[in-house]
C-alpha cells in the first residue's frame, strides 16, 4: 500500500479523542481558530436560467474579479444525474480496502490518476484528512478506465453521461467568462487548449474526525486548472479566503460551484482571480466532492493573452507550458 488511507485511520481514532499528529495543523492554519463567523457576504449565486445573457455576463465578470468563484443554479445537468454521480462515487468508498487499493495510483507514476490520499509536498510534512479518486473523463483519447471502478457496475454510464452534461455547462461558462472581459466569445477557451482541454475527474473523500478544529481536508491553495466545476455533497467544508477571513460557503442542493484557476488568472492578466481556498472536516459526517479539472494538455502553452495587453498593461506573467506550471506547483517551487 502506497500509504495507509485516512479512511482506513479512521476507525482507530474515532474511539479516541485525537488524531496522529501528522494531521495537526500549525495554528495559523487550524480551522478552529482562523474560520471567520462574523457578517459576511455569501459567495454570488448565479442563475442561467435569467432571460437577460447581458446580465449573466455582468455577473459572472463581476464574481470572477472580485471572488474567484461563484455558485450555478439552472445549470441544465439533471438533478437525479447529480445524484447519481454522488450515489457511485459514495459506494466506490464504501467498497473493502484492498478492492479500491486495485485502483491505486502507481508508485513513482508520472500522472495523478488512481486512488490515492496525497498529492504534492507539504512544507511541514504534514498530512490532509482525505482520500481520493483521480480519473480523465474527457476527451475520449485521453481516458484510461484502468483506474475507472468496476464496482459499482454503473459507475462508468454515470460518469460518461456527467461527461456529457458538463461540457455544456463548461462551454458556456468559458463563452461568458470571455466576453465579460470584452472579447470574442471564443477566445478563452482556445487560450487553455480548445477542443483538447482536459476534463479531470477527482472525488474528495474526507472521512469523520475526531478533531475538525486542529486538521484539514485540503490545505489552502488555489487551483492550477484554467476552471473546475464542484459539485459538494450536503456536509459543509468548503472555505474561501475574501478580504482577510476564511469564510464557508453556504451549500445550494444541485449548485454547481465554479472556481476560477490559475490558469485563468493567467490568460486574464490577473483581471479574473483564481480562488484561494480550503476544505474543514466534521466531527460525525462524511464530507465528499466531485470537482471536475478543466485543464490543457500538458505541452499547451498558457500566457496573457495579447488583446488585454498594451504599454500601459504589461503582462504579469510569462507564457509557460502547463506541464512545467504544474511540476513547480507540486513541488511549491517558484514559477518564474
Amino acid at each position: 500500500m502506497e500509504v495507509e488511507r485516512v479512511q482506513a485511520i479512521v476507525s482507530s481514532s474515532l474511539a479516541k479523542d485525537n488524531i496522529p499528529l501528522e494531521f495537526v495543523r500549525p495554528e495559523d492554519e487550524q480551522p478552529a481558530i482562523t474560520t471567520f463567523h462574523g457578517l459576511i457576504p455569501d459567495i454570488p449565486v448565479i442563475d442561467f436560467n435569467h432571460p437577460d445573457q447581458d446580465h449573466i455576463i455582468h455577473l459572472i465578470a463581476n464574481a470572477s474579479r472580485d471572488w474567484g468563484i461563484f455558485q450555478v443554479v439552472n445549470h441544465g445537468i439533471p438533478f437525479h444525474l447529480i445524484q447519481k454521480l454522488q450515489q457511485v462515487g459514495k459506494e466506490f468508498f464504501d467498497l473493502p480496502q484492498e478492492e479500491k487499493e486495485v485502483y491505486a495510483k502507481p508508485p513513482g507514476a508520472l500522472t495523478l490518476e488512481g486512488y490515492g490520499s496525497k498529492i504534492g509536498k507539504d512544507v511541514n510534512g504534514k498530512k490532509n484528512w482525505a482520500d481520493h479518486l483521480f480519473h480523465k473523463i474527457w476527451p475520449a483519447s485521453c481516458i484510461n478506465h484502468q483506474f475507472w471502478p468496476k464496482n459499482p457496475p454503473s459507475y462508468r454510464a454515470v460518469n460518461e453521461e456527467y461527461a456529457q452534461e458538463v461540457r455544456k455547462v463548461v462551454d458556456k461558462l468559458f463563452k461568458w467568462l470571455s466576453m465579460g472581459l470584452g472579447l470574442e466569445a471564443d477566445v478563452l477557451k482556445q487560450g487553455v487548449g480548445g477542443e483538447e482541454i482536459e476534463y479531470m475527474m477527482k472525488i474528495n473523500y474526507y472521512p469523520p474526525c475526531p478533531r475538525p478544529d486542529l486538521t484539514l481536508g485540503v490545505t489552502s491553495h488555489t487551483d492550477l486548472s484554467a476552471m473546475t466545476v464542484l459539485v459538494p455533497n450536503e456536509v459543509p467544508g468548503l472555505q474561501v479566503f475574501k478580504d482577510g477571513h476564511w469564510i464557508d460557503a453556504k451549500y445550494i442542493p444541485g449548485a454547481l460551484i465554479i472556481h476560477i484557476g490559475d490558469q485563468i488568472e493567467i490568460l486574464s492578466n490577473g483581471k479574473y482571480k483564481a480562488v484561494l481556498h480550503r476544505t474543514t472536516v466534521d466531527k460525525e459526517k462524511t464530507r465528499m466532492s466531485w470537482p471536475v479539472f478543466l485543464e490543457p494538455p500538458g505541452e499547451f502553452v498558457v500566457g496573457p493573452l495579447p488583446q488585454l495587453l498594451d504599454p500601459q498593461i504589461p503582462p504579469k506573467y510569462k507564457p509557460k507550458k502547463f506541464k512545467d506550471y504544474s511540476y513547480c506547483k507540486f513541488h511549491k517551487l517558484p514559477q518564474y
